[in-house]
């Protein structure tokens, strides 16, 4: 897989059609092991998703609402234009978008082993009515099991059909973790400057995650061990790339994303800023 680059303005402009309905979603990047893809509106809609990983969200333009269920109850999380939120892994969530905005989302590949799910619940109420378990191997796969569902016995009655509703669930929901609250990017950036340029890097979340989502700030930075797929998103200034001893320069507002088991180093002078993200399997 060649190394992309993408200015994310040009891209957006370039791929506009998309982000209305019935689409609403645009992949930018699809062919590694991270999902980074963009999404517009309106979408409002009732089914809720869970899987094994973890979801990043951003929102470019406009406000978003995320519905989750969270230590056995709903709650609505608003994301604003400007803010990010780390969703952790197995908390349903079913996201709600208005027309005229933009998003980014960033998960990953599903392993071989895991499950994702699709939920349905009785209106007014947190029981249980539809539920679909399936092993993700493309985003695209949601539309036809919605469909699934509106021909089914249960959404035509609304009750769930006796016995369809798995006891043993093939991912174990996450009931106990409460959840962060979204909060602004400029805002983290600009309270953590001394920071990023005297120590060079800072995790962006607190808490417990896998994804390994940091901000990059003056100094050379290079791959983890593991040397893992790793997606850039340039915020302030450019930096300096190399990836396997060919040179690039990302500008502001410009995404990369470079491949797992490449060696690379990042440059970036004072005052420079590069989101890095890597989200691996457990």
């Amino acid at each position: 897989m060649a190394l992309v680059q993408y200015d994310i303005d040009k891209w957006l402009e370039e791929n506009k059609k998309y982000f209305v309905p019935p689409i609403c979603n645009k992949l930018m990047y699809k062919d590694g092991q991270l999902k980074t893809f963009f999404v517009g509106g309106p979408n409002s809609r009732k089914d809720f998703h869970m899987e094994e990983g973890e979801e990043f969200f951003y929102m470019l333009k406009g406000d978003m609402r995320l519905v989750v269920y969270e230590q056995n109850h709903f709650r609505d999380i608003k994301i604003r234009e400007g803010e990010v939120f780390m969703l952790p892994a197995r908390v349903p969530h079913s996201p709600q978008r208005i027309a005229d905005t933009i998003g980014l989302v960033i998960e990953r590949e599903r392993a071989p082993n895991e499950t994702d799910l699709l939920r349905y619940y009785i209106d007014g109420t947190d029981k249980i009515l539809y539920e679909k378990w399936f092993h993700c191997e493309n985003l695209e796969e949601l539309g036809p099991l919605i469909k699934e569902y509106f021909n089914s016995e249960a959404f035509k009655t609304g009750k769930p059909i006796p016995g369809s509703l798995l006891e043993d669930k093939p991912i174990k929901q996450d009931f106990e973790r409460k959840l962060g609250d979204p909060f602004s990017l400029q805002k983290w950036l600009d309270r953590h400057e001394e920071i990023l340029d005297k120590e060079g890097k800072k995790k962006l979340f607190d808490g417990q995650y896998v994804s390994r989502i940091h901000v990059l700030g003056k100094g050379e930075h290079f791959p983890d061990k593991d040397f893992p797929e790793t997606f850039l998103w340039q915020i302030e200034g450019k930096s300096a790339i190399t990836v396997d001893e060919e040179a690039y320069e990302l500008l502001k507002n410009q995404t990369m994303l470079i491949q797992a088991g490449s060696r690379y180093s990042i440059k970036n002078e004072e005052g420079n800023r590069t989101l890095s993200v890597v989200m691996n399997p457990v």
